[in-house]
């Protein structure tokens, strides 16, 4: 899979890390790729 950098706000990465930690989600990736799919589902592209 290609590799996408991204910035953001340093809050988000740490909620991210409380879902990895509290193992809702394998890692950072997992999170930001669910939330483009639904981003996409939600624009009707996909």
């Amino acid at each position: 899979m290609p590799v996408l950098s991204v910035k953001m706000p340093q809050v988000l990465i740490e909620l991210m890390d409380d879902l990895v930690e509290e193992r809702k989600y394998p890692n950072r990736s997992t999170i930001v790729r669910y939330a483009i799919i639904d981003l996409l589902r939600r624009e009707g592209k996909i």
